[in-house]
């Protein structure tokens, strides 16, 4: 299968309906089903998206094969995957996009006539809203901090764009260097680097963007993860969380005069990706947007915000 994401995808019959699923754990407060389904019907079509929570199951991550093969049965069309079942499905698809297979998660299963095809629209998200959201941003040095699932993903986009250099930084080491090392192999000539609590302060200093991969800033876990002091006036600051929208880094990059990227960019791009990978129709992406932060909006209104990302 081609390493196109998005651009992968087989048409359905028009008339078709559209019966999809979310497969995670404590994802019950998730905005994948009002999003997928909004813009469906702004499309015309008949689409229904339903949660599938492991804890309200009482089913261990493990069990994410018997639940696809349940919803293949039951006629759905295609499953999203999220933690901690990504790494999972790996091994539970019939083909693998290019793409899932170098970034090893999969967060998107077509169910196509018997064969299970398996996507990674997370670096799909994180790139369409990058090049929307700060168009002309210079990937000439980026700062990454965080290597887990999301970076994985963030990293994978800004190589993909052509960033000439990507340093990247986590707690814990081991982390940040098989990272490293995944993307070296795919990025060959490109300078993929980890740094040492020691050489971060530097690094941030000579950074044209940064980006930021880890939980912190979510609801309950408040804060900034570095000294946005460090950084020069030009740099792009970009984060992957999205509940708040608005997190302690963005509203004080966004002070000190950094252009930033909140994480619903992120998070909607990956949603649109979906569907059209789902459907082979291409979304409203701006529609969606505007849709998501309607949903954000009202849910910190209401003070029922998850905090996640």
């Amino acid at each position: 299968m081609t390493g196109q994401g998005a651009d992968a995808s087989t048409p359905h019959p028009p008339g078709d309906r559209y019966l999809v699923g979310l497969i995670g754990e404590g994802i019950t407060a998730s905005l994948t089903p009002a999003l997928h389904e909004g813009e469906a019907r702004a499309l015309g079509l008949d689409y229904e998206y339903r949660i599938f929570d492991l804890l309200e199951l009482g089913r261990p991550a493990e069990d994410v094969g018997a639940l696809l093969a349940d919803a293949q049965a039951a006629g759905f069309t295609a499953m999203n995957i999220t933690h901690p079942c990504k790494q999972l499905v790996l091994d539970l698809v019939d083909e693998l996009d290019t793409d899932a297979a170098h970034l090893r998660a999969v967060n998107l299963v077509v169910f196509d006539a018997g064969v299970l095809r398996g996507y990674n629209t997370d670096w799909l998200g994180y790139r369409d809203g990058l090049l929307a959201g700060l168009p002309g941003a210079s990937f000439q040095r980026v700062v990454q901090i965080g290597c887990g699932g999301a970076g994985a993903a963030t990293a994978y986009a800004l190589l993909s764009e052509g960033a000439e250099r990507l340093d990247l930084f986590d707690a814990d080491p081991r982390r940040a260097d098989e990272l490293a090392a995944r993307m070296r192999r795919r990025f060959p000539t490109q300078v993929v680097t980890t740094l040492s609590p020691e050489q971060l302060a530097s690094a941030i200093a000579g950074a044209s963007g940064i980006v930021h991969a880890t939980p912190m800033g979510m609801l309950h876990h408040p804060g900034v993860a570095f000294d946005l002091g460090l950084l020069p006036p030009e740099a792009w600051v970009s984060d992957v969380v999205y509940r708040p929208l608005e997190t302690d880094l963005i509203r004080e990059a966004a002070r000190r005069g950094h252009p930033v990227l909140d994480g619903g960019r992120m998070a909607v791009g990956q949603a649109c990706a979906s569907l059209q990978i789902i459907t082979g129709i291409q979304p409203d992406r701006d529609r969606m947007q505007r849709h998501f932060r309607g949903l954000i909006s009202a849910e910190e209104r209401s003070g029922t915000g998850k905090g996640g990302r």
